[in-house]
């Protein structure tokens, strides 16, 4: 409920004086009478006018307050808003060599990058999203698609030893832009995620990055993993057994590869930047959204007027007849 005139809404402080006036003329119309008993008078009963008396009063002031409503012009509102949405289609390209599994993240690189993006994509309900994962060969997961449920199902059942171990960079990138380059949408976004350098694969990072350019399909670019030495656990017949590896990080050609798309490069070096860097990638890429609202005004004064006038009819019956007087 709004009101169109709302500043008629102030004339409801004209009750103030009018109740300080009606209570005013009550108390200087008291009179007293001393009686020696006053049994007789609490033995009869209250006639009907008693219990009136001060009922013409309050329908007169409840004339004013619903003459004021009206004045103000209580309206009904309708709101309803038509929404278009422009999406952002997004393929995830995502290392899972042998690297990944170093615990330098937390539980391992691996399922840092998997619970962060996993994050990323329910923040994110309007856009498609696709996976492509990448080791020594590149495979797609997940097409771009709207059913997050179904690629977030997919996305935990991303593991090491899927396909055979290596890091192919350009391999993967290239099988992600094959995925997204058909989309009608404008925007088209590849993030990158990978631990190492370019060391298998067919396709040279920087040539897919030139192809992601020629479509224009922006690339960000992660690096995932600390600047030390880091623990690898590998499956022998015996057990588990970790190894020590120095970092193999070729920073230079996901830079590249960032620069040549108009995209950004990030280093993740612990759960906390990887984190970070999801943060950043998704403000820069806001989905669009156009709002357009529309209002449906109703008027609704003539209940209050309809109910002002039956009030102020119950007041001149009830003056005129129920407790009318008779002077000399």
């Amino acid at each position: 409920m709004t009101f169109a005139n709302p500043a008629y809404l102030f004339l409801l402080l004209l009750l103030v004086p009018i109740v300080g006036w009606y209570l005013y003329e009550l108390h200087k119309a008291d009179a007293s009478v001393q009686l020696s008993d006053t049994g007789s008078i609490k033995r009869q009963q209250k006639s009907l006018r008693i219990y009136l008396l001060h009922v013409p009063f309050v329908l007169r002031t409840a004339v004013v307050i619903l003459l004021t409503l009206a004045l103000a012009r209580p309206q009904l509102t309708n709101r309803y808003n038509n929404e278009d949405i422009e999406g952002i289609d997004i393929m995830m390209a995502v290392d899972i060599s042998g690297t990944m599994l170093a615990e330098d993240l937390k539980p391992n690189r691996l399922e840092a990058a998997k619970k962060v993006a996993g994050e990323f994509i329910q923040n994110r309900p309007n856009d498609q999203i696709g996976l492509v994962v990448f080791a020594g060969e590149s495979f797609t997961q997940c097409p771009l698609t709207t059913d997050h449920t179904a690629l977030m199902n997919l996305f935990t059942g991303v593991q090491y030893g899927m396909i055979e171990d290596g890091t192919a960079i350009g391999l993967g990138l290239a099988n992600a832009v094959n995925r997204i380059k058909e989309s009608p949408t404008k925007s088209k976004v590849i993030i990158l995620l990978t631990d190492g350098s370019n060391n298998r694969g067919d396709i040279a990072p920087k040539t897919a990055a030139d192809i992601a350019k020629s479509l224009g399909i922006r690339v960000y670019t992660i690096g995932v993993g600390s600047h030390e030495q880091v623990r690898i656990p590998i499956q022998t017949p015996t057990g588990i057994q970790y190894v020590t590896m120095d970092p193999e990080f070729d920073e230079t050609t996901l830079k590249e590869i960032a620069q040549t798309t108009g995209g950004t490069y990030f280093r993740a070096t612990d759960n906390a930047s990887l984190e970070e860097v999801y943060q950043q990638i998704d403000k820069m890429e806001k989905t669009k959204l156009h709002v357009k609202q529309y209002a449906k005004h109703t008027d609704h004064f003539m209940p209050y007027l309809i109910a002002a006038l039956l009030c102020l009819l119950l007041e001149v019956f009830l003056r005129n007849l129920v407790l009318k007087t008779i002077s000399n």
